[in-house]
């Protein structure tokens, strides 16, 4: 990825990031403030439902009271006097004070726990009260919860207890609405809230106890999962119940117990306040669409903004990419333009220093390396040249003295002296031969050559003297991959090259052994192995051995590596020697497949070397 897409996508993931972070945050304060909100306003709604039930309750105790002190009660209560004696005659009398006081429920109960008159049931009569005892410790309270037998079925009411005043026997009365959904319906509920109430008759859920003042049919999971739990663990209990997949719809119920009066206080009813939540969903829906806008419109002026910014940051550090890859490719030449005084500027302005240093510092050490490449080939020269001369000189002054001193032997001394100068010569032209070969190498003339019928060739070449009678065989080995095709390479050089290694290798074998050469294809270049079996190298001389002009057999010059070197450079490839002393060595050729780098090292190999030539 370039540094401009880098720089883009800085900006515009820091402002995501950002944005995404504020929404977050803002989500998550609305979401507390809101969780906040419906705790109060649900402890609220129950207060307000705890009020309205008192309210009713109050009520309901006012009426039973009114009926306990109304003249056909207190007739009744004298006229019995404590015995159930012409009981009959108030048969009716509970329901039709249970219609002039709008009661759901009412009965009429003698001091005995005989039930005298009920409105709700009336065959009920002269049959004992079975709650009588704890009906009767509740006459001076307020109004109770208390699960009612009706003719075929239980109904849970609101109920309240009083005596009539002034009588040895008192007549308790028992009065009090029905909990059912217009009980519900008639509570005084803020907008956007309701009331469920749930009838605990049995031991297991049952969807008919559920009454729902709105008529939904449907029992939702969660509800039935809100009821358990309080019917488990007999608490008050708040959760959320999904009405539809629109969490719009979803309402925070909270569910309240009611138990009734005893020792036991028994669960009679589960109450269900619903809150809506559809105001903090649409609340929280248009903060994340808001944050999702300003979200894009941010990251669409982030990446305006960047671009500009990327564009003004990055050109200059391009240029100076593409100048430095300039003078890796060898054009040392390279500039960048400067403007103005910032950092990019600075280094803008040391970059074309540093470059025109290092042409500088180019053109000195190419100077530099001619002078010594003159003065050690004038140094080898001298010192190779030395030797013939020596004996030469000797020779012209044994003529000379022949000449002097004995006349007559002069024809004799001439002919020996003349062939000692004339192999002296010879020697001399030899090593001028040498030294012009190694000042001349001829720039390669590229074509495509076939790299493993080359090493084919340099095997069969060298075939008779590896297995000449008299000396001690030498076992080749090719092992070429197939995979190795042709290269742009000078075949004559490069078989040279090769011929050159396998010399050595026959020098470094004089007891025999085995000479391997090996072919291995790789990504955009070839490798080429020459491994012997011979005595090896020591790590001093692995570090010189391509030094010119060194050399550690007697009757060397030490420029066949040199020479090998030389070729392999000039096609653009490297080469390395890997030995150990008493195992063998092995000199590993890797040449580029890319004919372009074989180019470029020719052609920087004709601009800085300047041949010297001998005449010979």
């Amino acid at each position: 990825m370039s540094f401009r897409r880098k720089l883009l996508a800085v900006f515009a993931l820091t402002v995501f990031v950002s944005v995404a972070a504020v929404g977050g945050l803002v989500l998550a304060l609305t979401r507390r403030a809101f969780e906040k909100n419906e705790d109060e306003r649900t402890a609220a709604l129950v207060a307000q439902f705890q009020r309205e039930f008192n309210r009713q309750g109050d009520e309901i105790a006012r009426r039973v009271e009114a009926i306990a002190t109304s003249e056909p009660v207190s007739r009744m209560a004298a006229s019995l006097n404590g015995t159930s004696a012409d009981s009959a005659g108030y048969f009716d009398l509970a329901r039709s004070l249970a219609d002039s006081y709008q009661l759901d429920f009412l009965d009429l109960v003698n001091d005995h726990g005989i039930i005298i008159s009920s409105a709700e049931t009336p065959a009920k009569f002269g049959y004992p009260e079975n709650e009588f005892e704890t009906l009767s410790s509740a006459a001076p309270q307020n109004a109770f919860l208390m699960q009612e037998e009706l003719q075929d079925s239980t109904a849970l009411g609101l109920l309240a207890v009083r005596t009539t005043p002034g009588s040895d026997h008192s007549v308790y009365v028992i009065g009090g609405k029905q909990l059912d959904k217009s009980f519900l319906s008639a509570l005084d509920l803020p907008a956007n809230t309701s009331a469920l109430l749930y009838l605990n008759r049995s031991s297991h859920f049952s969807a008919d106890q559920l009454l729902d003042p709105a008529g939904n049919e449907t029992v939702l999971q969660d509800l039935v999962s809100l009821i358990e739990s309080v019917r488990q663990y007999n608490q008050e209990t708040s959760g959320i119940v999904h009405r539809s997949p629109d969490q719009a719809d979803d309402q925070v119920f909270h569910a309240i117990p009611l138990r009734g009066i005893g020792k036991d206080h028994p669960l009679l009813g589960i109450l269900l306040i619903g809150n809506s939540r559809r105001s903090y969903v649409e609340l929280k829906r248009r903060i994340r669409d808001s944050a999702l806008l300003i979200a894009g419109l941010g990251i669409v002026l982030a990446i305006l903004l960047s671009s500009w910014a990327a564009a003004r940051v990055t050109r200059p550090v391009e240029q100076l990419a593409h100048a430095a890859q300039d003078v890796a490719a060898g054009n040392w030449s390279a500039r960048v333009d400067v403007a103005g005084g910032d950092e990019i500027a600075q280094l803008a302005e040391a970059f074309n220093h540093m470059t025109a240093e290092l042409l500088t510092q180019k053109e000195r050490l190419v100077q530099a390396e001619r002078v010594a490449a003159w003065r050690e080939l004038a140094r080898r020269l001298a010192h190779e040249l030395k030797n013939p001369l020596f004996p030469l000189q000797l020779t012209v002054e044994n003529l000379v003295r022949a000449r002097r001193q004995s006349p007559e032997q002069f024809d004799e001394t001439f002919n020996e002296s003349a062939s000692t100068l004339l192999a002296e010569i010879s020697n001399l032209k030899t090593i001028i031969s040498r030294f012009s070969d190694f000042s001349k190498m001829p720039a390669p003339q590229l074509q495509s050559v076939e790299v493993n019928e080359v090493l084919r060739e340099v095997v069969r070449l060298f075939q008779a003297q590896l297995e000449a009678p008299g000396r001690v065989p030498i076992t080749t080995k090719l092992d070429l991959d197939d995979r190795v095709g042709s290269i742009a390479a000078d075949p004559e050089l490069l078989r040279r090259a090769l011929s050159n290694l396998v010399l050595n290798a026959m020098d470094a074998m004089p007891n025999g052994g085995s000479l391997t050469l090996r072919s291995r294809s790789q990504e955009q270049k070839i490798t080429i192995e020459v491994t012997d079996t011979g005595c090896g190298l020591t790590r001093e001389e692995c570090d010189r051995i391509f030094t010119p002009y060194y050399t550690s057999k007697h009757h060397g010059t030490g420029l066949g590596l040199a020479i090998v070197q030389s070729v392999v450079s000039d096609h653009g490839g490297t080469i390395s020697v890997q030995s150990e002393c008493g195992r063998g060595t092995t000199f590993v050729i890797e040449l580029p497949t890319n004919q372009a780098a074989q180019q470029t090292s020719i052609t920087a190999r004709s601009e800085n070397v300047m041949p010297v030539q001998f005449s010979s």
